[in-house]
């Protein structure tokens, strides 16, 4: 058997496939190849085209540029996407048997995803522009150059970086005069989702500029374009996306939630009537989470599909998450939930024919990064399409997650996965490494993870479980670790541990290493303030004082509320219990920290803490940082970051462990 397994480096060698789109008559599918460039250690990312008669596959674009965000015209003849290559994210043209982009928009701050109209026209997208600015007197962005001032709580987003005085607005653009017409203009964000049937109306999500700070919520918006007469469809108590008519016309179902239970919310299906204005929750009562929760860290630009609509307006597709994996149901109109696909695995992206009701999925597992298969739903029979890693993955060795499940302290069942070292030899012992996932609502799955590949291939057992505050097991459990954190969840992971090694022998018991990020970052700290049972510890853009993280963190002041219960005011004590930073003088565990420097979400100051309060006791701890990294270093940062994360990781396991 090969045993040469899978190297941090090899993320320059793989290939990632997204968002794949059905043309309108279902014979072709287009979609999103990602790589990186090794000379320039850029991301390029190019349109494919799949035929599903001839079953070739031809390059749709070319050039070292960003192409992305495929979609087709009702009428078949062209497709729009977004692209880069002027500079800026642009929308772009090209027909669809090919030929040479045309370049539609030209807007200073660049455009989103394009919608299109149902006469194949028009497109529906949004762009960034200042209080009182149009279009036409739009001028480049200098707010980086001048004094900042701030009178909102809400100053600040991870991927956005410091409130630069854009709000997207709505736009509408005539493909053929390349003629643009702005919709919206008032001081809060709008994001476009869809057109009505009749082409007459469009569907948005957007807050209130006169609460964004006070009240946390999304509401779905309807609006006649003629007149820019506006329908709001929900109340100002939840958060709510992706509204979609019918075909018919008669209806909009959209996602969403009252948040019952805060960010631990599980989404539902929402079903409005046109005619009466009534509002139905079609999954009310269903213990499952509506949409893709799986985590990973390979698939650059995956798109949750939301809801499909079939044809004949009684139902559609959609992605579910339960118990680490990802599958497709259908749903009726009355409220049925049927299984279309429910293996282990992770569909990471999703288009049918609204007609034939046969499909496009993108999958992936922990051996295999992911790939495109043709499914007919109705059947279940399904042909691989893609085969992007297959040359490259035939010479490595990959390690599989093999389910485990558990009891933890008080009798939950705890699920998860254990990969053996690459190069396995029965009756050896290897070290061991606890990973924890980020949310803390979202779940590992059975999913491609670069970093576990990695780590496997340098002799490590590698052990990720959901512990109780995961999606993928119901409204109670993900709500569980609320209040709480590290009491029972600390107490999960470790009886997940202990599960490990009564059931296998090839672990190392005095070997033992524990990383994870986000929450996961938090446990980690959390972990090594508790207990010396670890050689070494990894924390990846983590939280350590959440009396900080109120005010520093884009989320801080109403995440520390709703997760910890309690705010820096009325109850600091609470906060202070609850971080690791409190516990700092038992930390004996060498602690390796990495952070990107521009993480708005846990802001680098964390690690900082932490760090600081370590070495002044003359811990052993290291603290790295990523420059020009946001929260997504380890996923979508640059690759030259992304491959120095792993590495760090490898190289601080490989000296204590």
């Amino acid at each position: 058997m090969n045993q040469k397994g899978i190297t941090a480096r090899d993320l320059f060698h793989l290939k990632s496939v997204t968002d794949p789109k059905l043309s309108p008559d279902g014979s072709m599918a287009v979609y999103v190849q990602t790589e990186i460039d090794e000379k320039t250690e850029k991301y390029i990312s190019n349109l494919y085209m799949f035929s599903l008669i001839t079953n070739e596959t031809k390059q749709w674009t070319f050039g070292e540029h960003r192409n992305t965000s495929p979609a087709w015209s009702p009428d078949g003849k062209h497709v729009a996407f977004i692209s880069d290559r002027s500079g800026k994210k642009q929308v772009h043209i090209m027909g669809s048997i090919g030929g040479e982009a045309r370049q539609l928009t030209h807007f200073m701050n660049g455009a989103t995803s394009p919608i299109w109209s149902p006469c194949s026209t028009k497109l529906l997208l949004s762009t960034g522009l200042k209080k009182g600015e149009t279009l036409d007197t739009a001028e480049e962005n200098k707010w980086s150059n001048e004094i900042h001032r701030y009178d909102r709580i809400k100053y600040k987003w991870d991927d956005r970086g410091y409130f630069d005085q854009l709000y997207h607005q709505l736009v509408v653009v005539d493909v053929m005069k390349s003629e643009s017409v702005v919709l919206t203009e008032n001081g809060v964000d709008h994001h476009p989702n869809a057109w009505s049937p009749d082409g007459e109306h469009i569907a948005f999500i957007c807050g209130d500029a006169e609460k964004g700070d006070e009240e946390l919520f999304t509401d779905i918006f309807t609006m006649e374009v003629e007149t820019r007469a506006l329908r709001k469809i929900t109340n100002s108590t939840g958060f709510y996306k992706d509204p979609k008519w019918s075909p018919n016309g008669e209806y909009l179902s959209y996602i969403g939630h009252e948040k019952e239970f805060a960010g631990a919310t599980l989404s539902k299906i929402w079903l409005y009537t046109l005619f009466d204005q009534s509002i139905q929750c079609l999954t009310d009562g269903w213990d499952v989470e509506i949409g893709d929760s799986a985590i990973g860290d390979f698939q650059i630009g995956a798109v949750d599909p939301g809801i499909l609509w079939t044809n004949d307006s009684q139902g559609f597709y959609f992605l579910i998450s339960d118990y680490g994996s990802t599958g497709v149901y259908y749903g009726s109109i009355e409220g049925a939930m049927y299984p279309s696909i429910l293996d282990a695995q992770h569909i990471y992206g999703l288009t049918i024919d609204p007609e034939s009701h046969r499909a496009v999925v993108a999958i992936s597992t922990s051996v295999q990064p992911g790939d495109l298969f043709a499914y007919n739903l109705t059947n279940g029979e399904k042909e691989q399409i893609s085969f992007v890693n297959e040359d490259f993955l035939k010479e490595k060795q990959v390690s599989s997650a093999e389910p485990i499940s558990f009891s933890a302290v008080d009798g939950l069942t705890i699920h998860g996965w254990i990969m053996k070292p690459v190069g396995f030899v029965e009756n050896r012992q290897y070290p061991l490494i606890l990973e924890i996932h980020g949310g803390p609502h979202m779940m590992y799955a059975n999913t491609y993870v670069h970093e576990f590949q990695t780590l496997a291939n340098e002799g490590y057992a590698i052990l990720f479980t959901n512990p109780r505050g995961s999606k993928g097991y119901g409204q109670d459990f993900a709500n569980a670790c609320r209040g709480d954190y590290g009491g029972e969840d600390y107490n999960d992971l470790m009886a997940g541990v202990d599960h490990a090694l009564a059931t296998y022998d090839f672990i190392s018991e005095q070997d033992l290493g524990v990383s994870g990020g986000s929450y996961g970052g938090f446990m980690t700290n959390w972990i090594v303030g508790h207990t010396n049972r670890f050689k070494a510890a990894v924390t990846q853009r983590c939280i350590s004082n959440w009396l900080s993280f109120y005010g520093v963190s884009d989320i801080g002041y109403y995440f520390t509320e709703w997760e910890i219960g309690g705010d820096i005011i009325h109850s600091a004590e609470k906060l202070w219990q609850h971080s690791p930073l409190k516990f700092v003088g038992n930390v004996d565990t060498p602690l390796l920290l990495l952070h990107g420097e521009r993480d708005y979400r846990c802001p680098v100051e964390q690690s900082e803490q932490f760090f600081v309060a370590l070495k002044r006791q003359n811990k052993e701890a290291v603290l790295v940082t990523f420059p020009e990294e946001t929260h997504e270093v380890s996923r979508s940062g640059s690759p030259k970051m992304r491959l120095g994360h792993i590495e760090e990781i490898k190289g601080w396991f490989n000296k204590y462990l």
